[in-house]
């Protein structure tokens, strides 16, 4: 038998050669995921970033708590009256308010008996126009301004309202002011939310979120003792307004666009620059060979990437999120419990006033008593889920609202109201914390700002009707207060948890993951 020919029995093309010099396969991963296994979840780069940012929630305090001392009622002094009961029926001439005409509104334009309405009309149309502008900037910075690029705007518009509303010549001129700054106050707190927590790992975002209150709730305590050196309402909206300016030209330049907003923008370049500028900063190391892409993209082959990377950017509204089924419960679920408990936190807050005590020493106190539930509800956040702990904070609150409706203001049964109003705000207030987070976690970052847009929105439609039910007066505000409390923790029962579930980017992205729990 012939021996074969091994020239002829060796095949013509060798099999390529593996060199351990040829480059590791390139690995897709989620935000998430980056963050997760090499950025590092909450380092130094996310915690100045974190700062930074929340700095703006003290700014939003200042727009919006600044008409507690500005149209506050001031005392007054009997010159030449016989009787200083009530100061309606006095003649002009014979009382005058005390620091004089300026140290307010009221005391400047005359806002009291027939004319006291228009004080608390103020107040509604204040934020009524937060409610527009929440919506119009949570459109726009899920789409063409991005969420930099929109608080940059809304403190800039916040500075020049604030400033011109200390200009204002008549009520009405005042009363337009303020509604415009309440337009752009109504985007701060948003805008400094998503963009603070965006960049925050899973495992930390929840305490991370939660903390972001400390920062409006110290604004407040830091108005009152702006408010107490500036004693005139229009010195006061100057002081109040300045801190937008210096926030704008010396705070946003070292803050940085959301990398989950650059990336549902078709970004992907910008998305890894500041990925990369995390983990270096953070001392951590990303591999060359690792790039971010949306939640679709990671399980997809590279045709299919491919395909998704030519279309448009990817955009939403809050139209596309009604036209999806799991995130048009969700929504209608988060406006009804943002509406519910808007109304308890302020309305139990208004109260400040009747306390009878310092105004100044009355708003600190209320601003530090806060502190303490959000403290409380960010260690427990983790542990019990965000689901768990809404429900029972609001039913906390709903419980001691109304057991102080049936206790008498009379005497020694004041003292117990009080503890009843103390106790029901402190469960409000940790739900208030609680529930921009939860919502945050409820939607994917092409809805997730339009989204919470309408939260705010119901939000401040909550606030507008809070003061008309404070003026019921009696044990009805309390009763009203502990429904609306209940009915929240009702409706939370109908949500999803999100505990250590990742933030996804797109609406199929949610949807796969969903199907996959």
């Amino acid at each position: 038998m012939a021996t074969p020919n091994p020239s002829l029995s060796s095949p013509l093309l060798l099999p390529p050669h593996k060199s351990h010099h040829d480059p590791p396969p390139t690995t897709r991963l989620c935000i998430d995921d980056m963050l997760r296994h090499h950025c590092g979840e909450f380092g130094y780069w996310q915690f100045k970033h974190f700062v930074l940012t929340c700095m703006a929630w003290a700014l939003e305090a200042f727009h919006t708590m600044v008409m507690i001392f500005a149209d506050r009622e001031p005392d007054w002094t009997c010159q030449s009256c016989v009787s200083s009961g009530d100061l309606c029926e006095l003649p002009s001439a014979t009382w005058e308010w005390d620091g004089g005409s300026g140290v307010s509104t009221v005391a400047e334009w005359g806002l009291i008996c027939g004319q006291k309405y228009k004080v608390g009309l103020v107040q509604a149309l204040f934020f009524g126009g937060c409610m527009i502008g929440a919506g119009l900037f949570g459109h726009l910075s899920d789409s063409k301004l991005g969420r930099k690029g929109s608080l940059s705007v809304v403190c800039i518009l916040n500075a020049v309202f604030g400033l011109l509303t200390s200009l204002s010549p008549n009520y009405l001129t005042y009363v337009l002011l303020r509604v415009l700054t309440g337009f752009s106050t109504g985007g701060v707190g948003l805008c400094a939310f998503v963009l603070a927590t965006e960049p925050v790992g899973p495992s930390k975002r929840g305490i991370a979120g939660m903390s972001t209150f400390y920062f409006f709730s110290g604004g407040i305590a830091l108005l009152s003792g702006i408010a107490y050196v500036f004693q005139t309402w229009r010195s006061l909206y100057i002081a109040s307004s300045v801190p937008s300016f210096l926030f704008v030209f010396l705070i946003l330049p070292f803050i940085s666009e959301s990398p989950r907003w650059y990336l549902i923008r078709g970004q992907t370049d910008k998305a890894m620059d500041i990925m990369r500028a995390i983990a270096t900063t953070n001392g951590k190391s990303l591999p060359g060979n690792v790039y971010v892409a949306c939640d679709e993209e990671v399980k997809e082959n590279d045709d299919k990437i491919n395909e998704i990377r030519s279309k448009e950017v990817i955009t939403g509204s809050v139209v596309d999120a009604l036209k999806c089924r799991l995130t048009r419960v969700r929504l209608i679920l988060v406006v009804g419990i943002n509406f519910t408990c808007s109304i308890v936190y302020y309305g139990l807050s208004l109260n400040v006033v009747n306390l009878e005590t310092n105004l100044y020493i009355s708003v600190l106190v209320n601003a530090v008593a806060e502190m303490p539930a959000f403290f409380l509800t960010a260690l427990l956040i983790d542990r019990f889920g965000r689901k768990p702990l809404a429900i029972w904070t609001q039913w906390f609150s709903g419980i001691f609202c109304i057991v102080g409706s049936f206790i008498e203001n009379e005497g020694a049964w004041k003292v117990v109201r009080m503890v009843c109003s103390v106790w029901g705000i402190f469960g409000m207030a940790g739900t208030y914390n609680l529930l921009f987070i939860y919502a945050m976690e409820l939607f994917p970052t092409v809805v997730r700002n339009a989204a919470l847009g309408c939260a705010t929105q119901a939000a401040q439609m909550g606030a507008i009707l809070a003061p008309f039910v404070v003026v019921l007066g009696g044990g009805v505000p309390f009763f009203v207060f502990g429904v609306c409390g209940i009915m929240g923790g009702v409706l939370t029962f109908y949500l999803p948890e999100t505990l250590n579930k990742p933030l996804y980017d797109t609406m199929d992205g949610m949807a796969d993951g969903e199907n996959e729990v």
